[in-house]
């Protein structure tokens, strides 16, 4: 079981820039298992992080509520049906692995299949000899057009620093509606980015590079 306390900060200790605010210090008793929830408790209360009404938590910059995993998730891009989980800011560069193996995985089968049809002497024989192949080929194109697409999409995201959720949603989110449809606060440059994203582990502040870039746009 999970309990929550919450205890109102001294009014002298509240910053001015959200003194007309309540804060509240979350004290949680986790599971070792849901070390995704603890990471979402705030370390500091220099920038003004948005409540989330499920969890009761202050969400940090780019984070989101996910109902069907009934948690917040850092970094959020989407929930994926297909390893039933979501996938956020620890999984998210595993998950374009797991999508470039599986791209390999089909394009490897598309050439043993091709290498299996065999010529014969009328087409009616050929189809009969081949017929089973070709609908192994006709299914497994299909899926390699699709994790394809799907690979190519996800880095492009990732070469601009954005996720699916802030891509398809960024209408209705608060940091990213006064901007223009291809800036991103988080953009550091293409090489960056990809850098960032496959060799950098461990959470990112991102109100800190969102208020670097505002105040040093390039």
């Amino acid at each position: 079981m999970r309990r929550l306390i919450l205890t109102r900060d001294a009014q002298h200790n509240v910053p001015t820039s959200v003194e007309r605010s309540l804060q509240f210090t979350f004290v949680i008793h986790l599971q070792p298992s849901d070390l995704e929830t603890e990471s979402m408790m705030p370390q500091s209360s220099t920038c003004r992080l948005r409540r989330c009404g499920f969890c009761l938590l202050q969400q940090p910059m780019r984070a989101k509520h996910c109902p069907t995993c009934s948690r917040c998730v850092r970094r959020f891009d989407h929930h994926c049906p297909w390893i039933e989980n979501c996938v956020g800011e620890r999984n998210h560069r595993w998950f374009v692995l797991y999508l470039m193996v599986q791209l390999l995985t089909l394009l490897w089968a598309l050439r043993v299949a091709l290498s299996g049809i065999s010529p014969s002497a009328t087409w009616e024989s050929w189809l009969r000899a081949n017929g089973f192949l070709l609908a192994a080929l006709c299914v497994v194109g299909v899926f390699s057009a699709v994790v394809a697409a799907l690979l190519g999409c996800h880095i492009y995201l990732v070469a601009i620093n954005c996720t699916t959720w802030e891509f398809m949603s960024r209408h209705r989110i608060a940091y990213l509606r006064e901007r223009g449809d291809d800036d991103s606060p988080f953009d550091r440059g293409v090489l960056c980015n990809l850098w960032d994203f496959f060799c950098v582990c461990g959470a990112v502040a991102w109100e800190q590079v969102y208020h670097r870039n505002l105040q040093n746009p390039v």
